[in-house]
Parts: structure tokens; sequence; C-alpha cells
């Protein structure tokens, strides 16, 4: 049973992880691999309504999506989006990224190669991500510009559609650990931690919320 006080922290963690950012048009769209489709999904609805004429997905397997998606999150992202209409020709694959840092230069690479300008990315992520990944592309991808993108799901309703509110409330944890160690490592650009934030965070990883801490990356 998680208690009340657990499902308040993990809902300032929800919100903090999340840019708010205008949508806006972008050179291309880039959908982070994970266990969830709604990334899929999410970059589907945005290439429909005109916000960006190419998606790449990015992303291997991982300890979390090696049964859910064994041929490989960008392979299955790829088949979700054109199950949804997406026409091949607009979507590139880089299955090899096993982490954030790896989906972002990766994906750099392959649209370098195919010979795409890009001035700007929307990112795609799960929405607990958006931070992790916005603070990561903004280091190795400088100089464009980053617009964070997510499935617009409300956090009871998000909880729901995963089926798992341990894993969401691990993942909310190792998120804002990254955060506060990744900077240093020069893996990303610093974001600041409010004070409320991290005392979320500090509960809920004294409630054993720690699977998906750095240390326990699989």
């Amino acid at each position: 049973m998680i208690s009340e006080q657990s499902w308040a922290d993990a809902r300032v963690l929800w919100d903090y992880h999340q840019m708010q950012h205008e949508l806006r048009p972008c050179s291309v769209a880039i959908g982070l691999g994970s266990h969830d489709l709604s990334v899929a999904d999410t970059a589907a609805d945005l290439y429909k309504r005109g916000m960006a004429p190419l998606i790449v997905f990015t992303g291997a397997t991982s300890a979390t999506t090696r049964e859910r998606m064994p041929r490989g999150e960008a392979v299955h992202y790829r088949e979700r989006a054109l199950e949804l209409g997406v026409p091949g020709s607009a979507v590139l694959i880089e299955p090899e990224a096993r982490n954030t840092g790896e989906n972002i230069r990766f994906s750099r690479a392959l649209l370098e190669e195919s010979g795409a300008e890009v001035g700007s990315v929307l990112l795609i992520t799960k929405p607990y991500e958006e931070r992790r990944a916005y603070a990561t592309a903004r280091k190795l991808w400088p100089e464009v510009e980053i617009v964070s993108a997510s499935a617009p799901m409300e956090f009871d309703d998000y909880i729901r559609s995963i089926g798992d509110a341990r894993l969401v409330f691990d993942m909310l944890v190792g998120a804002v650990q990254r955060l506060q160690l990744y900077p240093a490592q020069g893996f990303m650009i610093f974001q600041s931690v409010p004070g409320e934030v991290a005392a979320a965070y500090a509960r809920l990883s004294s409630a054993g919320f720690t699977r998906r801490l750095a240390s326990n990356d699989a």
C-alpha cells in the first residue's frame, strides 16, 4: 500500500519534471524510447498536426522493455506510428541508444547522415522525463532549440494508463537523482531543484522508491 504522503510527493515530482513548453513547429521530432508507447502516440499526433515533418524514434532495449518490446523500443515505436497513419517515409529509427545521452547523440548523428537541416527539435518523452531529456539535449546539442513535449495526461490518468504506480514512482525518483548527479559529470546542464521537490524526493527515497536510482541501472 502506497501512503497518502507518497502519493502527494509523487505529484510534486510529476509537476516539476514537466517543462510546460508551448508547442510550436520544429525541424524534427525525436521520440525517446522507453516502456511507454504514449511517446509514439504523441509523436504521431504532433506529426499529423504539422508540428514536425520528420520523426526519429531512438532506443534499443532495457530491463524494463526487454519483454514488452523485444525488437527494440525504436522499432516498436515506428510500428505504432505507422499504425496511426504516419507514412514510413517520415520516420527514421535509431535502434542502438541505451540511455538519454545516447538517444540525443545517436539521433543527432543519424540526422546529420540523412542530410536533415535541424534548427529546432520537438523532444518527445514520458511526462516525467521532460526535464531530464531537456537538460541532456541542451548539454549535448546546444546549437538547436529544444521544445519539450509529452502525452497531455494528468498524473492519476497516467498511473492508470501504465498500470504500475510503483514503477512510475521509482522513475520519478530516479529522474530527480540524475538531475542532481549528472551536471557535474558533464551529462546535462544544471537544473535548479526547489526545496519542496528535494524534500518530496527524500521522503520517496526513504519510503523505498529506489529501484531506478543510477546505482541500480541494469
